[in-house]
């Protein structure tokens, strides 16, 4: 929720109801399924000096079954699961509808971190019986990315970002390029490159 609290601690009528000792109302979409449950458990222990949550959904009994049903009564698309990326909550078949952008990005993150890793083998943390701890290797596994390319990501991709990064932290923060930059032209160099 970091990126939500930092856009409302600058949105105007958030700012003008906490001059006024108010709280902003929050309503938060977790459903009355068991796995919102363990989420809501843990998030309605937390005090909030600036937020009321409210959750309607578990008020209401629905599970995710029930708003998926509400949404297709009204003839709306379902939306798709929100979570980021490379978030390790990721399951297989979400990573197999990631567009390829996303799946080099992943393929990077995992080699980034590679050398410094002890405990975990990667964004899935630990391999189970049903997949690798490596997404990485769930990739390759499914060709998802071409095995070259995946391997040109792991072999270059860290360093590149590395001096990225070095040459950047010299530059005023002013002046730096966006970490955007960099990214465009490692998936351009890859599109080049197959």
């Amino acid at each position: 929720m970091a990126p939500q609290d930092a856009f409302l601690k600058a949105w105007e009528p958030a700012q003008q109801a906490w001059a006024r000792g108010q709280k902003v109302v929050r309503l938060i979409g977790y459903d009355a399924s068991p796995a919102d449950t363990r989420r809501y458990a843990h998030a309605s222990t937390i005090a909030n000096t600036l937020f009321d949550c409210r959750y309607p959904l578990r008020d209401w009994g629905w599970t995710r079954d029930r708003c998926i049903e509400r949404i297709e009564a009204e003839g709306l698309p379902v939306p798709p699961k929100s979570s980021c990326f490379f978030c390790g909550a990721m399951r297989p078949d979400e990573v197999r509808a990631l567009p390829t952008w996303c799946l080099r990005i992943i393929v990077l993150i995992e080699a980034r971190a590679a050398p410094r890793l002890r405990t975990v083998e990667g964004l899935w943390r630990r391999s189970t019986r049903t997949r690798p701890g490596r997404i990485t290797d769930f990739i390759r596994a499914e060709q998802l990315l071409a095995a070259d390319e995946i391997d040109a990501i792991i072999r270059d991709a860290p360093t590149e970002l590395v001096r990225f990064q070095d040459a950047a932290a010299l530059v005023p923060i002013s002046e730096r390029p966006a970490m955007s930059e960099w990214l465009d032209q490692f998936n351009a160099g890859l599109m080049e490159a197959a």
